[in-house]
């Protein structure tokens, strides 16, 4: 005869306590990389020597605009010149991929050994 599997009981308390230190540890993931610097490279400028809506690349309605905010070419000059930097570190790029790599192959193997738990002890095996 089978015994009946089951599960353990968590109480409400301990959901709660479990759900805070998820979020807590999913907070901390992702301030970690704005503490270690690992946030980008930046953003480059290249203001142009004379700073007019035409050689900061403005046509006349994206001017107009502008304008309607309060913006002349030389205090919008910064914001329009501004570019993100995307450029791609390799090693980084490779460390990612080997720690989420790593995760997944932890994850896949702790499943496999709780399931093959739960199997040997409801089934005897």
């Amino acid at each position: 005869m089978r015994k009946h599997y089951e599960p353990p009981r968590q109480s409400g308390l301990g959901q709660f306590l479990d759900s805070i230190f998820l979020l807590a540890l999913v907070y901390v993931a992702l301030f970690i990389p704005l503490i270690l610097g690992l946030t980008g490279a930046g953003s480059t400028t290249v203001t142009p020597a004379e700073i007019t809506w035409e050689t900061l690349e403005q046509n006349v309605v994206m001017q107009a605009q502008w304008e309607k905010l309060g913006y002349t070419p030389e205090t919008a000059a910064e914001m329009i010149t501004t570019r993100f930097d995307y450029t791609i570190d390799p090693l980084m790029l490779l460390l990612t991929a080997a720690v989420i790599l790593g995760y997944f192959v932890y994850l896949i193997r702790m499943s496999d050994k709780e399931y093959r738990d739960v199997i040997s002890e409801k089934f005897d095996l």
